[in-house]
């Protein structure tokens, strides 16, 4: 769980992140940024920080921050309430992305934080202008590099309640003290 304090240090790192990828945020959104440390405590390893700009019933556009070395745990978007899951594509725009997909598992510049709960490891590693598409359903994680990262999300719609997690303790939207 993230002190108010942890809260907003994070959330000034962040948006210098944003300022180093020349991406404006007005202040709304500034004031609705997402960080998450998805209840693990961890926020500097394994946590997540985004900007929502839109999500309708038909399509969704974020931008994600990753601290130096943070990681964003594997999870699929899987089909829910007869809809297909979400299909999302990642743009880096600042950064390196080291993008972990179903496959053949393949040479690795990053290891995963832990065996148990980051099961696939087909890397795809992305720099800024380079994008991936990641089809319904399919397990996925992330990891930024040493400098940090951005990725800019354009996907259908995103719900992220209905997000399947590797690992069970993991709270999508966890609390802030």
């Amino acid at each position: 769980m993230l002190s108010k304090d942890e809260f907003e240090t994070i959330k000034k790192r962040t948006l210098k992140f944003f300022e180093k990828a020349c991406i404006v945020l007005t202040d709304d959104e500034k004031e609705h940024l997402e960080i998450t440390d998805l209840g693990l405590g961890q926020i500097e390893k394994i946590g997540i920080q985004i900007v929502t700009y839109i999500n309708t019933d038909r399509y969704c556009a974020k931008e994600i921050v990753l601290l130096p070395n943070q990681t964003c745990p594997e999870h699929k978007h899987p089909e829910h309430d007869g809809q297909m899951g979400k299909e999302e594509t990642f743009r880096c725009r600042y950064g390196k992305v080291y993008l972990f997909v179903e496959g053949e598992e393949n040479e690795r510049h990053v290891d995963p934080p832990d065996k148990e709960h980051f099961t696939v490891l087909h890397e795809v590693v992305l720099n800024p202008g380079e994008q991936y598409t990641i089809p319904p359903n399919t397990l996925h994680w992330f990891k930024a590099g040493s400098e940090g990262a951005v990725i800019s999300e354009f996907s259908s719609h995103s719900d992220d309640a209905s997000d399947v997690f590797t690992d069970p303790r993991i709270k999508r939207i966890p609390d802030v003290k």
